[in-house]
């Protein structure tokens, strides 16, 4: 139940829902006019896009189809207003109470089910909910959908895997990466190193209480593979008090006291310096890894998420975000054709085959290390010369389980986390975290919001 991390201002995201001090204030770029316009001729009608892409390479990716479109559409112009996605979930709530409300905003999938209920987002119109249901995958179209309703354009989508340092593997005589549960948990052992004052020099499966992304998301993917869910089907309880949920947590329980996982290490500073042989996360740290690696990233392989039986269904988890409309908004209309126009027309490809296509959208999440729920443009754009650590991800659009979105997701996340915790730090046993999760998640979800 993570959102990805990334580098250029955004290499950490947390959740504390913290009012900020200047909420109503934010950075406007782009080409529009002032104020809101009434469509008549050279007065046009003015659109506001609100997202966390407030700074470096992710503000500066989503501006580039923006001018775009102010270039070539007089009638109705985008600006676009960001804020740091730590404010981002209270900055939608606090200025729709306030009438403040954009046009278009870009939530955390996660939040969906929250803002539904509150009455910001908007219904997708039946012609959007259907080129949306033709041309995204099944993980990226139910995140953004609360109760069958599809309620936005998937933008951004994470799949998770297993990074591995192949180095490691090969020192331990361990010829390939893990594809069973089995094969992972004896390969964290023949991998994990101590000194002999017990300090960890290598964990052999990275579990850290850094952030939600190895907490709770290699956690929830872990559970998926399982053939587990979070939350049940009709959201009004935790499932995670299961045999699958039992599973991963006897899992996550035997690494951690037999000495192969240290969940107070920051996994993601351990693994570039060669201290963790494997770790589950999402495709944004790919981009990440090489940058920071240098020509150690050579070590770095990814490789599907290992399921407990070889013969299991594939699953893992997915996160996203979407582009979907404001209730408040008075010019609905002209928002789901600028949406339409950002995440489904075709534009040529130059870094691919001649004649190549992709959409805006697709082609603005790889330009910074991302991926979208549409895998035929996926394909297109990182057919030549991309990274083959980034297939694993795209492979995974087919089969990935996208994260809850009921309307108590965010705290039920914050819960899980907690308790998650608790387990790998042995105040809790295993009996004792599923319990509690199933009585305090349950509470949660279930309440009237």
């Amino acid at each position: 139940m993570t959102p990805s991390h990334r580098t250029g201002g955004l290499s950490r995201r947390h959740f504390a829902l913290v009012l900020p001090s200047a909420l109503l204030v934010s950075g406007v770029s782009g080409c529009a006019a002032p104020h809101q316009g009434t469509g008549r001729p050279g007065d046009p009608i003015v659109l506001t896009l609100l997202s966390h892409y407030a700074s470096g390479t992710l503000k500066e990716a989503l501006q580039r189809p923006v001018d775009e479109w102010n270039a070539t559409h007089d009638r109705v112009k985008v600006r676009t207003k960001a804020v740091e996605f730590t404010d981002l979930l209270t900055t939608f709530m606090v200025r729709q109470a306030a009438g403040q409300g954009a046009d278009i905003l870009h939530p955390y999938c996660l939040w969906n089910g929250q803002l539904v209920q509150a009455g910001v987002l908007r219904p997708a119109p039946s012609e959007h909910a259907e080129e949306i249901r033709r041309g995204y995958g099944g993980a990226a179209v139910g995140a953004s959908s609360v109760g069958g309703k599809i309620y936005g354009y998937p933008t951004e989508v994470q799949t998770y895997a297993l990074y591995y340092n192949k180095r490691l593997l090969r020192e331990a005589g361990i010829a390939r990466a893990p594809r069973t549960w089995h094969e992972l948990e004896e390969a964290a052992y023949r991998t994990a190193r101590r000194d002999r004052y017990g300090n960890t020099l290598v964990q052999g499966f990275g579990l850290s209480t850094y952030d939600d992304s190895t907490t709770v998301g290699q956690t929830l993917a872990l559970l998926n593979a399982a053939g587990g869910t979070f939350v049940s089907t009709d959201g009004r309880s935790t499932a995670i008090d299961s045999p699958a949920g039992r599973a991963v947590f006897d899992l996550e329980h035997r690494l951690v006291v037999k000495g192969a996982s240290a969940p107070g290490v920051n996994v993601y500073k351990a693994f570039q310096s060669g201290q963790v042989a494997m770790v589950v996360s999402a495709g944004w740290w790919t981009g990440s890894l090489k940058t920071e690696m240098g020509k150690d990233y050579h070590d770095v392989g990814v490789a599907p998420l290992p399921v407990p039986e070889a013969d299991d269904r594939r699953a893992t988890l997915s996160t996203g975000f979407m582009l979907g409309v404001n209730t408040a908004s008075e010019h609905p209309r002209e928002a789901w054709e600028f949406l339409r126009w950002l995440n489904t027309e075709k534009v040529s490809v130059k870094s691919a085959k001649k004649g190549a296509t992709a959409t805006r959208m697709s082609s603005l999440q790889v330009s910074v290390g991302s991926l979208t729920g549409r895998a035929e443009d996926m394909r297109t754009l990182l057919s030549q010369g991309s990274d083959p650590n980034l297939h694993p991800f795209l492979d995974a659009l087919a089969y990935a389980v996208p994260e809850p979105n009921v309307a108590g997701a965010q705290q039920a996340k914050s819960l899980l986390r907690k308790n998650i915790e608790a387990l790998w730090t042995g105040q809790q046993s295993v009996d004792e975290s599923l319990r509690t999760i199933r009585r305090q998640v349950d509470q949660e979800v279930s309440r009237s919001w």
